[in-house]
C-alpha cells in the first residue's frame, strides 16, 4: 500500500489516518500536527524522509500563485529542504486545476447559482485560481486580503485590482514568519473573534482557507454556503451551530474527513511516480477526469 503524510503546522487534535482509493490503488492518508512547532515539523520530516511516498505540508505554503507569477514561502522552502529523497508537496500545483473544477462545478450544479451570487474569499494570495475562476462564472466578490491577512479595512472588488494587491502582498509575505499571517497550532482551536463581520453577513458565499474564515466567523451564519477543504466532523458542528446550509469541499470526503490540497497531491505524487514539478496541468487534468471529480456537497441541514 502507498503512503502519503501531510506534516501539518496546525493542531494535532486535527490528526487523522484513513485509508482512499484512487483510481482502484489503495493510499494511506495521514495528517499530523505539530502545533505550531517549526522543529518538531523538521525532526518529522527528516524521520519520515525515504520512508513514504510523499510528505505533504499543511498551515504553510511553498508557492504562491499570483497572477501568472510565482512567489516562494520562505518558511515552507526550509521545510522542504529537510527531506533528501521522498517528494515533499504544498499542494499549490493541485489547489490551482481542483480549486478551478470545483467552482466551475458549483456555477453549473451547485446548490446556490454563483451568478451574481455575493461571495466573500477570504483570501486569494493561496488560491488565485479561485479568486479568477470566480470572476469568470460572475460571482460578485469580495476580496478579503488586505482585511483578513493585513487587518486593513478595504475590500478588493475587482480581479485587476486584487492582481496589483495581490502581487505587492505575495512579495512581503513570503518573507515572514508562517505564525505572523496564518493561525497555526492553537489558534486553529481558539473561540473565532469577529473581525468584518459585515462582509461575512452580505455574502452568499464565503470561500477559502477554512482556518482563516472560522478564525473571525461571526455566530450568524444562517442560510450560507461555505466553499473550503480540511473539513473535520467538529468543524460541521461549529457550523451546523452558526446556521450554515450548505458545506462544499473541494477535496473529497473520506471517512468523515475532507483532507487538504496537500494530502491530495502527495496521493497524485504515488499515483504517478514522479513529483509535482514533473508534472503538467494535462496530467492532473487526466487524473480529475479519470476520478469523475467533483466537489462534495452537503445539505447541513439534514441529520448526518
Amino acid at each position: 500500500m502507498k503512503k502519503v503524510v501531510s506534516v501539518s503546522l496546525g493542531s494535532s487534535r486535527r490528526d487523522k489516518t484513513a485509508v482512499a482509493r484512487f483510481l482502484d490503488v489503495p493510499i494511506e492518508l495521514a495528517r499530523v500536527g505539530c502545533d505550531g512547532d517549526v522543529e518538531k515539523a523538521r525532526a518529522l520530516i527528516r524521520r519520515l524522509d525515504g520512508t513514504v511516498d510523499a510528505i505533504g505540508l499543511g498551515g504553510v505554503d511553498v508557492y504562491l500563485q499570483v497572477a501568472g507569477e510565482r512567489y516562494v514561502v520562505e518558511d515552507g522552502l526550509r521545510l522542504v529542504r529537510e527531506a533528501k529523497t521522498t517528494p515533499v508537496v504544498d499542494g499549490s500545483r493541485v489547489k490551482e486545476t481542483v480549486e478551478r473544477r470545483a467552482v466551475e462545478w458549483l456555477a453549473e450544479h451547485g446548490p446556490v447559482p454563483l451568478k451574481g451570487a455575493k461571495v466573500l474569499l477570504v483570501s486569494s494570495l493561496d488560491r488565485f485560481g479561485m479568486a479568477e475562476a470566480l470572476a469568470e462564472v460572475g460571482a460578485d466578490t469580495v476580496y478579503g486580503d488586505m482585511m483578513f491577512l493585513a487587518g486593513v479595512p478595504y475590500p478588493i472588488r475587482s480581479l485587476a485590482e486584487l492582481a496589483e494587491i495581490a502581487g505587492k502582498m505575495a512579495r512581503e509575505v513570503s518573507k515572514l514568519p508562517i505564525h505572523m499571517i496564518y493561525p497555526v497550532g492553537q489558534k486553529q482551536d481558539a473561540e473565532p473573534v469577529e473581525r468584518f463581520p459585515e462582509f461575512y453577513r452580505e455574502a452568499d458565499v464565503v470561500a477559502g482557507d477554512w482556518h482563516l474564515m472560522r478564525r473571525y466567523m461571526p455566530r450568524d451564519m444562517r442560510g450560507k454556503m461555505i466553499l473550503t477543504q480540511t473539513i473535520t466532523p467538529d468543524d460541521r458542528a461549529f457550523l451546523r451551530e452558526r446556521g450554515v446550509r450548505w458545506l462544499v469541499t473541494t477535496t473529497p470526503v473520506v471517512d468523515g474527513r475532507s483532507f487538504a490540497t496537500n494530502v491530495i497531491e502527495g496521493a497524485f505524487t504515488a499515483l504517478l511516480g514522479r513529483p509535482p514539478e514533473a508534472w503538467s496541468r494535462e496530467d492532473v487534468d487526466d487524473l480529475l477526469r479519470k476520478m469523475d471529480y467533483q466537489p462534495a456537497v452537503q445539505d447541513l441541514e439534514r441529520p448526518g
